[in-house]
């Protein structure tokens, strides 16, 4: 009996023991353990500089571990579901885009959101303008060239895209319904490098991507980059026609930020907004930028909001023009 009460007593003082502690690491202030940081895109893409210096940063101005995780699939709709259903505490951010965010509720029913409503906005970080590269020993010597190919031969001018209906490939279908032109975009599950890899091998005549993936080879020599789609010269490669300014208007960038799960304590929410926005702001950021061809875009969350839902708009008209050319 004695012993009994004796190992029920002590169970009772762990119990208090724990709770106490417990209580403590709660009533620490936030952050106090590490956060997850989710990558919807597989590794060695475009948008893994941009994950690692954002999770790097935020690493040193909240001294805790960030540990970024790849979830590839479904074009970048698993990773960013796994960010949104997360438990709104924090400790799961995640990187995302327009095209995730405002394209694929679009054409796809079942996901974890529709609008912003659904997911909490941290930061627009980043503009990443999509470039068109042929190899080094094409005959187009310039995106005139190209085009003028492009109309002679309607549907057969292959662009190598990373995946289906990612911005690459929007960007092209836009450029179609512009130019009135129809240019086969072949989509590679593997990302942007699958689809350059499928460039260098002849596979395509052309590859639609970003300058992360591709300046090496071109530095190398392998490709040319003929065209960007921006309003202006793109500074990553000054040589490449502006699509805008040769008479096209589309600049469909990839427009990344970062999101959280929706219902975050505000003071939570405050403090990882606040802390996002001067990562963004900072030299550091802006020197990293300038290096991997990003162009700066930061804004805060309703300003993020709004352009989501503007290109949600420039989306949906986008999708009725594609099913009329079915």
């Amino acid at each position: 009996m004695f012993l009994t009460l004796r190992k029920t007593g002590i169970f009772i003082l762990l119990s208090l023991i724990g709770a106490l502690f417990l209580g403590s690491v709660q009533a620490q202030p936030y952050p106090n353990r590490d956060i997850t940081f989710i990558v919807p895109y597989g590794p060695g893409g475009s948008t893994d500089p941009i994950s690692r210096q954002f999770a790097s940063q935020l690493e040193q101005a909240f001294k805790v571990n960030v540990s970024v995780e790849n979830k590839p699939g479904g074009s970048a709709t698993i990773g960013t579901a796994a960010v949104i259903r997360a438990k709104p505490d924090g400790y799961t951010l995640g990187l995302t885009s327009n095209s995730v965010l405002s394209y694929q509720p679009l054409v796809n029913k079942g996901l974890a959101w529709k609008g912003p409503e659904d997911y909490q906005s941290i930061v627009k970080l980043v503009d990443l303008p999509t470039i068109i590269a042929v190899r080094a020993d094409s005959p187009w010597q310039t995106f005139e060239d190209f085009m003028e190919a492009v109309r002679k031969n309607p549907g057969k001018i292959r662009a190598a895209v990373s995946g289906y209906r990612t911005t690459p490939d929007l960007a092209i279908q836009e450029l179609n319904k512009i130019a009135q032109v129809k240019i086969a975009t072949i989509p590679f599950t593997g990302g942007g490098g699958e689809a350059l890899v499928a460039l260098l091998g002849g596979r395509v005549e052309a590859s639609t991507g970003y300058a992360p993936t591709m300046l090496p080879h071109v530095q190398a020599g392998k490709i040319r980059i003929i065209a960007a789609f921006t309003k202006d010269k793109y500074f990553a490669f000054p040589q490449a026609t502006s699509v805008v300014q040769a008479g096209y208007n589309v600049t469909l960038p990839a427009a990344y930020g970062i999101v959280a799960p929706k219902g975050m304590p505000n003071e939570i929410k405050d403090k990882i907004v606040t802390t996002a926005l001067a990562i963004g702001n900072s030299p550091e950021f802006a020197q990293f930028a300038e290096k991997h061809g990003l162009i700066l875009d930061v804004k805060g969350p309703k300003e993020m909001d709004e352009e989501m839902n503007e290109y949600t708009r420039v989306f949906r008209e986008l999708i009725v023009f594609m099913d009329q050319k079915k």
